[in-house]
């Protein structure tokens, strides 16, 4: 992810296709329920501009992808270590970007912002918050060096996720970024799912679908 500070949310999260699911997968780790003590340290605004989330669903035979926007977002950094954050992702922003056929990918779009999916005239954003973070112990350079504990919601559903993030403090910047993979049947998003729908033959979606974080944050 090009410069980043996290998810949330997405993770965020989030999208699905009309016609797609995929990569680190909501747990049971974070009990919704959890009240966490408020994170202490300074907090570092995400910078849009330099910040973008991708998603990336699957079908039987193929594939969509695309981006949607950060509408705002923190990070609370304490002895240069991110101690929490949340991140208001805008679902109106949903694009397609592997359609080139205008009228296909208008369809396609509108079909993601639809009930069947996310439903953004009723919920227009999906949040994600951090609630803890443990350092990967040995992380090589470059490579995931946390874990991260956070509560997604979508659809206006809170579930727990739990996904590895790379992350550095530098210079009153943080960059993070992160591959997130939710399950959309835990959203309520039914479409074209196997979970809620039976003989959808090679019509199928998988339920999970991949959102990636590469957002920066300064103070």
């Amino acid at each position: 992810m090009k410069k980043v500070a996290i998810l949330a949310s997405l993770a965020g999260a989030l999208m699905m296709t009309a016609y797609a699911g995929n990569t680190t997968k909501t747990e049971n780790a974070v009990a919704t329920t959890e009240v966490a003590a408020p994170a202490k340290g300074r907090v570092y605004n995400a910078v849009i501009e330099k910040s973008e989330v991708k998603w990336n669903g699957k079908k039987i035979g193929g594939e969509h992808y695309g981006a949607i926007a950060l509408k705002s977002g923190n990070l609370t950094v304490d002895k240069n270590k991110v101690t929490g954050g949340k991140f208001v992702i805008d679902m109106n922003s949903i694009t397609v970007e592997d359609i080139k056929d205008a009228e296909y990918n208008g369809k396609l779009v509108g079909h993601l912002k639809s009930d069947d999916f996310f439903g953004v005239e009723k919920h227009p954003t999906a949040t994600f918050e951090i609630k803890s973070l443990a350092p990967i112990a040995k992380a090589a350079a470059g490579k995931p060096n946390y874990k991260v504990n956070g509560l997604l919601t979508i659809k206006g559903i809170t579930k727990p996720v739990q996904f590895p993030a790379t992350i550095t403090t530098k210079n009153g910047v943080v960059t993070a970024k992160a591959d997130v993979t939710v399950d959309r049947s835990q959203y309520d998003v039914k479409y074209g799912s196997k979970s809620f729908f039976d003989n959808l033959g090679d019509n199928v979606i998988m339920d999970d679908f991949t959102v990636s974080f590469n957002v920066t944050a300064k103070q």
